[in-house]
């Protein structure tokens, strides 16, 4: 997957062969963003500009703009991963918690590269 960061946001970028343009949209929030460049340069300040003119919207309209996260997560599974999760991270000496962000971190990473 391709990605570009600004001011915290990621967003997913595609190659459009059919109108021969990068397509862009911003990740991990509510609102939906989109831009679109037809070199790399321009995909930029376009995605930059997206970024800028959705704070401008958010402060005009009085709304804060969405976060990509907060930082809590909160994981519904069957009670026999939850063990085994558990168990796996004791035998580490680790929290379950700590665990987890070490093997979310090392899957997740790889998709961002």
């Amino acid at each position: 997957m391709n990605t570009m960061t600004y001011k915290g946001y990621t967003a997913r970028v595609e190659f459009d062969e059919r109108d021969a343009i990068f397509v862009g949209r911003i990740l991990g929030i509510a609102d939906v963003i989109g831009f679109h460049g037809e070199t790399v340069n321009e995909l930029t300040a376009a995605f930059h500009e997206a970024v800028e003119d959705y704070f401008d919207l958010c402060a005009k309209i009085s709304k804060p703009p969405l976060k990509p996260v907060s930082g809590n997560m909160m994981l519904r599974v069957p009670p026999d991963v939850h063990l085994s999760a558990l168990i796996a991270a004791e035998a580490k000496g680790k929290s379950l918690n700590q665990w987890a962000i070490e093997v979310l971190k090392k899957a997740a990473m790889p998709a961002l590269a």
